[in-house]
């Protein structure tokens, strides 16, 4: 371990943990920013792009347009829902044209991060090509994603070690793993299911989509028609793309305020288009009628509806109910219906995990995440020098990403300014007692794996710094504009 005290320069001045989309906003708004900062980027995987390297089922591809899920700073212009490869490919791109290559340390994982208040530092514990070691930093970024990477949520069902085949979670896919003339159960209602069960169905299996209750699947077309205007105009990438994201914006936020203010309405609405686009082939009640409002959980976008032209064709069918249990051939629905199948994959969600699941300490004693309250969802009430990445539920993760490391170098540039080497969020005069709210409460989004888990993040309150509004225009402002000096930041 290295000498643990302030006259003892560190290794970096700044570590950020993660080179998925939000660990290369970071690194790049860092370098272009405060050139003068040492700092590096650890990857555990061996390489980079974090849930688009780990999700290699078929057909893996974005439910976000990548006009808005693409970064600000760098031009997308391709078709506005993207496979992983495509997506990967952009990544490893923005990476070499920012010239962060080079500041990426990949199988290096962190096991444990404890600050010294003598030292004004965090000291990692990682492990590093099979070897410990510690590495030391002023301030720790982490943008290591929300989940856990090393399994998914699966629930325990009855009767599992009886069936005969295989059962894959989408998280490990099973390389080789054969499609063609073979009957699949995909158990899942979310994007992971939508967007599995017709690629599956185009490599020639049979598909059956179980899901306990449904939800909206959103048809899109895979290009707009403003795309398709523009095109042709020969415009400056940097052009085309801002266009392109401005009015991906304002129709994700048009479309969002109606599911608040007209929820009816726009039920209606999804629920004749799949209606309309089914064609007879599946009835809509009960595969296509969900009763939670829209989007109180995540719409699955189903680019140029190819899962309803699946049904449609006759290779993906869909079952509704719960399930009573596996058996050697498929599964037994509690209605008595069977479910055929060699292959049963659980697209059952996610398993949430707060800050990778690292043990955090602060001067040796343990930090408990769950009853900090977060500023502005991105620092920590008495966590020192430490900024977190938490993307949007409705918008595209990547437009949070870009805020907050926008957010976070000018808090790095006042302190520098300042001679400061120590920022730690602050509950003002009359705010201890303050109630301790869920960082996403469910009336605002009830999606299960985000419900299951969320008692273990931070808390949110009930006024600004330490609100969380998962809304992009209302962040645009009060993050954008965010005062450093409101009380809330202590600095020494």
């Amino acid at each position: 371990m290295p000498r643990d005290d302030a006259a003892t320069p560190p290794d970096f001045d700044v570590l950020i943990v993660g080179a998925g989309i939000s660990g290369i906003s970071a690194g790049r708004h860092l370098r272009r920013l405060l050139p003068g900062l040492r700092f590096a980027m650890l990857e555990r995987a061996d390489a980079l792009g974090g849930t688009w390297r780990l999700h290699a089922y078929p057909g893996a591809r974005s439910d976000s347009d990548l006009s808005t899920f693409g970064f600000g700073w760098k031009p997308w212009m391709g078709r506005p829902y993207a496979t992983a490869q495509e997506i990967l490919a952009y990544l490893e791109e923005a990476v070499e044209e920012e010239g962060l290559a080079p500041l990426i340390r990949y199988g290096c994982a962190v096991r444990a991060a404890a600050w010294s208040e003598a030292g004004r530092r965090w000291t990692l514990e990682v492990e590093e090509g099979g070897t410990g070691r510690a590495l030391s930093c002023r301030f720790l970024w982490m943008c290591q994603g929300y989940y856990d990477h090393d399994r998914g949520h699966e629930p325990d069902f009855p009767g599992a070690g009886r069936f005969r085949g295989p059962i894959v979670h989408p998280q490990r896919w099973q390389e080789g793993l054969e499609a063609a003339g073979r009957r699949f159960a995909v158990i899942g209602s979310g994007a992971t299911a939508a967007t599995l069960a017709p690629a599956l169905a185009a490599l020639g299996a049979d598909v059956s989509i179980v899901q306990r209750s449904p939800t909206y699947f959103y048809a899109k077309p895979n290009e707009t028609e403003l795309a398709a205007l523009l095109r042709p105009l020969d415009l400056p990438p940097q052009m085309f793309h801002e266009i392109m994201r401005r009015k991906a914006i304002h129709d994700q936020t048009t479309f969002t305020r109606r599911c608040m203010e007209e929820p009816e309405a726009v039920r209606a609405e999804l629920i004749g288009a799949a209606a309309a686009l089914l064609g007879g082939a599946a009835p809509v009640d009960p595969h296509f009628s969900p009763s939670y409002r829209p989007w109180r959980q995540r719409l699955a976008v189903v680019p140029d509806g190819d899962l309803f032209a699946a049904i449609r064709a006759g290779r993906v069918s869909m079952v509704t109910g719960a399930i009573r249990t596996f058996t050697e051939t498929g599964i037994e629905m509690e209605s008595g219906e069977i479910v055929a199948a060699d292959v049963i994959v659980t697209a059952t969600g996610l398993r949430m995990s707060v800050m990778g699941d690292i043990p955090f300490t602060v001067d040796g004693a343990p930090f408990d995440f769950s009853q900090a309250f977060a500023h502005r969802g991105i620092l920590f009430e008495g966590l020192p020098n430490l900024a977190w990445i938490f993307g949007y539920l409705r918008a595209s993760w990547t437009l949070r990403a870009d805020l907050v490391a926008g957010f976070v170098c000018r808090l790095l540039a006042h302190m520098q300014a300042e001679g400061r080497e120590v920022v730690e969020p602050r509950l003002r005069p009359g705010e201890e007692g303050m109630e301790k709210r869920l960082l996403i409460e469910p009336e605002n989004f009830s999606a299960g794996y985000i419900q299951r888990s969320i008692d273990l993040f931070p808390k949110q309150g009930d006024r600004q710094p330490w609100l969380f509004s998962q809304d992009y225009e209302d962040e645009r402002e009060t993050i954008g504009a965010a005062r450093l000096d409101d009380g809330t930041l202590a600095f020494r």
